[in-house]
């Protein structure tokens, strides 16, 4: 948290102020998110944050972040690894990769082996 900014600070105060009206079933506005950071000791945060917030972060965009995968990021870790197996596991053949031959280099100077001319 040190490394964030002011601006980044009252951003994440903000939206979590928002997530957590969400998931008391509060409404979502402007001055109940302002009531919650001053509750919780943010009171230096920016006047506007809770305005754009309580104006984008309706219950139902919240629950449809919540819910939907989110597209794009960087590459998390892959999944949990195995544990104890047993006999409902399939075993997935590896497909190989199919490599394509690159068809033979045409001379663009009429130069090839056959001796035609262009």
């Amino acid at each position: 948290m040190d490394k964030l900014t002011k601006d980044q600070k009252d951003e994440y105060a903000t939206s979590l102020a928002a997530i957590a009206l969400y998931d008391g079933e509060a409404d979502i506005s402007s001055e109940q998110i302002t009531t919650l950071l001053e509750a919780t000791g943010n009171k230096e945060v920016a006047a506007f944050y809770p305005i754009i917030f309580a104006n984008f972060l309706t219950a139902e965009k919240i629950s449809e972040m919540i819910v939907s995968p989110v597209s794009g990021g960087g590459g998390g870790g892959g999944g949990g690894g195995g544990g104890a197996g047993g006999d409902a596991e399939e075993e997935v053949e590896e497909e190989k990769e199919e490599v394509e031959e690159a068809p033979p280099a045409v001379d663009m100077f009429g130069g090839g082996d056959d001796g035609g001319d262009y």
